[in-house]
């Protein structure tokens, strides 16, 4: 890695080491509201790709109801891993955590860790990522963010092509400059009303061609 890229990733992890220690009460208070409002299991933790793929356990506080991925083939949602209109598996207050990503909190630790950055594509899914085609896996080349490029210039408002892009831009353009934008522009936008959900028809697509071939 080269030395500016070590020492910018040396100051995301004393960043989010100083943000853990300074928003520790507003962690605590959203720790103990999910746990008053929606019971036992106050993070969600899911593996995620990290850079080049490899796998990490990547935290957030729960914003869905226990064992929602499964609760999708019940309701008949063709991605599990994506959003519906009025989502049902979403809780009480996990509508408001994640509006305000005060539900991705928790990853300050995985930053701390060296498993994400502050700023960088937002970690995928493991089954998603194992269909990206060559073009998709460049957004692995750099550790996955907290908030990136695409989050800032749409976040669910766009679909899952033009976040590929907006992830290889940013891949293509980093410099510190370029993060401490975003993070500027993460922070001026906290504020935002709930963006309309967009169906994920690219992985919905991948993930049945892949049940396709192996039936074949």
């Amino acid at each position: 890695m080269e030395p500016v890229r070590l020492l910018w990733d040396l100051l995301n992890r004393l960043a989010a080491a100083l943000a853990l220690v300074l928003l520790s009460p507003v962690i605590l208070a959203v720790a103990a509201w999910i746990r008053i409002a929606d019971g036992k299991g106050i993070l969600f933790v899911q593996d995620r790709a990290g850079r080049d793929g490899v796998p990490f356990r990547m935290l957030k506080f729960r914003s869905m109801v226990h064992g929602s991925v499964a609760l999708s083939a019940k309701l008949g949602i063709s991605d599990p891993f994506g959003l519906v209109e009025n989502d049902p598996r979403i809780t009480r207050c996990g509508r408001f955590l994640r509006r305000t990503s005060l539900d991705e909190l928790p990853q300050l630790v995985n930053v701390v860790r060296g498993q994400m950055a502050l700023v960088g594509p937002r970690p995928d899914v493991l089954p998603q990522a194992a269909n990206y085609s060559a073009e998709d896996r460049r957004r692995l080349e750099v550790k996955p963010g907290i908030t990136g490029w695409a989050q800032v210039n749409g976040r669910d408002d766009i679909d899952w092509p033009q976040r590929f892009a907006l992830d290889r831009w940013y891949v293509d353009n980093w410099s510190p400059v370029l993060d401490l934008r975003i993070l500027w522009l993460t922070v001026a936008t906290l504020r935002r009303d709930e963006a309309p959900v967009h169906v994920d028809e690219l992985n919905i697509r991948r993930a049945q061609d892949v049940d396709v071939r192996r039936a074949a």
